[in-house]
C-alpha cells in the first residue's frame, strides 16, 4: 500500500486501499464520521487513519470467531483431520489492524487449501484465550491433533504458509523413484490401505497433497514422483503418465495397473476429496479393528439401505493364496453398491472366525466364506456360510454369485444369527511405543514452551522447579552442617577413651608411629562390645560407614598399626569402630 501512491492516499482518506473510491465515497466517509461519533469514543477515525469501528474492522472475521464451547467440541477434534490457524485479537489493538491485509490473504489462500480457520476476541472469550495461552494481541497459533503451536516470525504471507506446512508430519508423503516404488506400491498387503502416487513436476510436494495426506492418514498412504528428477523414468513410462500435466494415480491390490486415474491442471481441494473418497478402501480389505469393521460393515438402517458383507475367513501367509487371489477376482468382477467384500486372517482373529464357522474340524487349515448382514452395533449378525470350504474353484465362485443374486430377492436366506466378538486392533502400536511417542511429544511441548512461551505461562513451572532445589540443596546444607557439629563435640572424649585403650593395649603402636601420624590427624578405633554394638552399629546415622574389624591377640597390635596408617593414607582422617 505505501509504495502505491493512489493506494496510500486512499488509506490515508476512506481508511482503504481499494481502487474504486470516488466522491460517493467521500461523501458516505463524511456522513460516517458524524453519524458514528458516539461510537468511536469521540474520536475522528480520519486522525489515525485506522477503522476502530468494531462493525467495519471485524467484518472479515465474524465468519471464524470461536467460542469455547464450540472450540472444544468441533476444532479439537477436527485437528485431527485438518490443520487450523487462529488469530487472537482485540479492540483497540494497533497491530491487529497492520497485520489484517496479510492476514485476510492468507485467509483466502489457506482456506480454498483445506486448512481451518479461526478467530478469538481476547476481549470477549477471555477464557478461551487464556485456554489457549495467549496473554497479548495479535497473537496467532496452530492447532494439530489438539496440539498448540505458536506462531513467532513476522506476519507475512510466507512465513505464515511455511507455519501452516511445519504444523504437518514429517512422514505424511514419501518420495518415490524408481529405486523404491515397487516397495511402496507392494506395501498395501502390510499395511492395508490403498497407495496414492502424485506425479507433479515441482521438486517440493504441494502443500494441497501434504494436507490431503493427513486428512485421509488412516485410510491411504501417499506418495510423490518429481517427474523433473532423474530416476523417474521408468514409472513414467510403464503407466503412461503425461509429465506436463498434474497426474494422481491410486494403487489397490494390484501394482501393475492404477485402480483409478485423474489427471488435471491446477487440481482442486474439492476434485481430489471426491477422488479419494471413492477409493478409500481395498478391493478385498481386511478386517484389523471393530472402527474398520463398522465402517466397511455398517448396521442396517432401513430396507432399502440393506448393507451385506462377504468375508472370506483366510489364514495368513506371506504371499498371496489361491484362494485370496480367487476371492479378489470375484470382488473385482461383481463391484455393487449393496455388497462389500472384505477377508479376515482366522489365526489372528480367532473368535470372530470361530462365531462363523458352523463346524471348526471341517473347515480346520482351509479358507471359508461367509455372507453377513449387521443388525445393530452391539454385534448382532444374521449371516450364512458356504457349506464347503472356499478354494477358489469355479463352482465356488457360480455357488456365491448364485447366493447373492437370491439375496436381492429373498434377505431371508440369512438363517443363521450371532452375536461377532469385537475385532483385536492388529495395526495398534505396542504399549512401549505408545509411551514413547507420549513422552516425546510430552518432551517436545516442554522444549517450545521454555523456548518461546512467555514468562507469565512458565512461573508456575519455574517456581517448582526453584522450588524443589531450595528444599534439596537447603537440605544437605544443614545436614553438613550438623554432621560437623556432631564430629566436634564427639572427638574429644572418644579421642581420649581411645588412647587410653591404645596406650594398655597397643604400647608399640603409639611409639613406633606416632612421627608417622601427623599431630592434626588420628585414627580412632573403639572396641566393639555388647554395651558399643547398639550405638555404633544399629543407629548409624544415614551416610555414615562402619567398618569392623576381626582380629586375635596374637595379631592384633601388628594389623592395627598396618591398618591405621593405610587408612589414614587415603582418608586423612576417619573414625573406626
Amino acid at each position: 500500500i505505501l509504495s502505491n501512491e493512489e493506494k496510500r492516499s486512499n488509506y490515508d482518506q476512506y481508511g482503504d486501499a481499494g481502487e474504486n473510491q470516488g466522491y460517493q465515497k467521500q461523501q458516505q466517509q463524511r456522513e460516517y464520521r458524524f453519524r458514528h461519533f458516539h461510537e468511536n469514543f469521540y474520536f475522528d477515525e480520519s486522525f489515525f487513519h485506522f477503522p476502530f469501528n468494531s462493525e467495519r474492522r471485524d467484518s472479515i472475521d465474524e465468519k471464524y470467531l470461536l467460542h469455547f464451547s464450540h472450540y472444544v467440541n468441533e476444532v479439537v477434534p477436527d485437528s485431527f483431520k485438518k490443520p487450523y490457524l487462529i488469530k487472537i485479537t482485540s479492540d483497540w489493538c494497533f497491530s491487529c489492524i497492520h497485520i489484517e491485509p496479510v492476514w485476510k490473504e492468507v485467509v483466502q489462500e489457506l482456506e480454498e487449501l483445506g486448512v481451518g480457520i479461526g478467530v478469538v476476541h481476547a476481549g470477549y472469550e477471555r477464557r478461551l484465550a487464556h485456554h489457549l495461552g495467549a496473554h497479548s494481541t495479535p497473537s496467532i497459533l496452530g492447532i494439530i491433533n489438539g496440539k498448540i503451536s505458536f506462531f513467532h516470525n513476522a506476519v507475512v504471507r510466507e512465513n505464515l504458509r511455511q507455519f501452516v506446512e511445519s504444523l504437518l508430519p514429517g512422514n505424511l508423503v514419501e518420495k518415490v523413484t524408481n529405486k523404491n516404488y515397487i516397495r511402496f506400491l507392494s506395501g498395501w498387503q502390510q499395511e492395508n490401505k490403498p497407495h496414492v502416487l502424485l506425479f507433479d513436476q515441482t521438486p517440493i510436494v504441494p502443500l494441497l497433497y501434504k494436507l490431503t495426506a493427513f486428512a485421509y492418514k488412516d485410510y491411504l498412504t501417499f506418495g510423490y514422483v518429481y517427474v523433473g528428477l532423474r530416476g523417474t523414468e521408468e514409472m513414467t513410462r510403464r503407466y503412461n503418465i503425461n509429465v506436463y500435466t498434474p497426474t494422481l494415480l491410486i494403487f489397490k491390490e494390484h501394482i501393475n495397473k492404477p485402480a483409478d486415474v485423474i489427471q488435471a491442471r491446477g487440481m482442486k481441494k474439492q476434485i481430489i476429496d471426491d477422488f479419494i473418497a471413492q477409493n478409500k478402501y481395498l478391493l478385498a480389505a481386511r478386517l484389523t479393528s471393530q472402527k474398520l469393521f463398522h465402517e466397511l460393515c455398517p448396521v442396517k438402517r432401513s430396507h432399502r439401505q440393506r448393507k451385506y458383507c462377504v468375508v472370506l475367513l483366510t489364514a495368513e501367509t506371506a504371499k498371496l493364496s489361491k484362494p485370496f487371489e480367487a476371492f479378489l477376482s470375484f470382488a473385482l468382477a461383481n463391484t455393487q453398491d449393496t455388497v462389500r467384500f472384505v477377508h479376515v486372517y482366522s489365526n489372528r482373529q480367532q473368535e470372530f472366525a470361530d462365531t462363523l464357522l458352523p463346524a471348526r474340524e471341517a473347515f480346520q487349515g482351509k479358507s471359508a466364506v461367509s455372507i453377513l448382514e449387521r443388525r445393530n452395533t452391539a454385534g448382532r449378525v444374521v449371516y450364512k456360510t458356504l457349506e464347503d470350504p472356499w478354494t477358489g474353484s469355479e463352482s465356488d465362485k457360480f455357488i456365491l454369485l448364485g447366493y447373492l443374486d437370491q439375496l436381492r430377492k429373498d434377505p431371508a436366506l440369512l438363517s443363521s444369527e450371532a452375536v461377532l466378538p469385537d475385532l483385536t486392533d492388529e495395526l495398534a502400536p505396542v504399549f512401549l511405543l505408545r509411551w514413547f511417542y507420549s513422552a516425546s511429544d510430552y518432551i517436545s511441548d516442554c522444549w517450545d514452551s521454555i523456548f518461546h512461551n512467555n514468562w507469565r505461562e512458565m512461573m508456575p513451572l519455574l517456581s517448582l522447579i526453584f522450588s524443589a532445589l531450595f528444599i534439596l540443596f537447603g537440605t544437605v546444607i544443614v545436614q553438613a552442617f550438623s554432621d560437623s557439629n556432631d564430629e566436634r563435640e564427639s572427638n574429644p572424649p572418644d579421642k581420649e577413651e581411645a588412647q587410653e585403650k591404645t596406650g594398655k593395649t597397643e604400647p608399640s603402636f603409639t611409639k613406633e608411629n606416632s612421627s608417622k601420624i601427623p599431630k592434626k590427624g588420628f585414627v580412632e578405633v573403639t572396641e566393639l562390645t555388647d554395651v558399643t554394638y547398639t550405638s555404633n552399629l544399629v543407629r548409624l546415622r544415614p551416610g555414615h560407614m562402619n567398618v569392623v574389624l576381626i582380629l586375635s591377640n596374637s595379631t592384633k597390635t601388628s594389623l592395627l598399626q598396618k591398618f591405621a596408617l593405610e587408612v589414614y593414607t587415603f582418608t586423612g582422617k576417619i573414625i573406626w569402630w
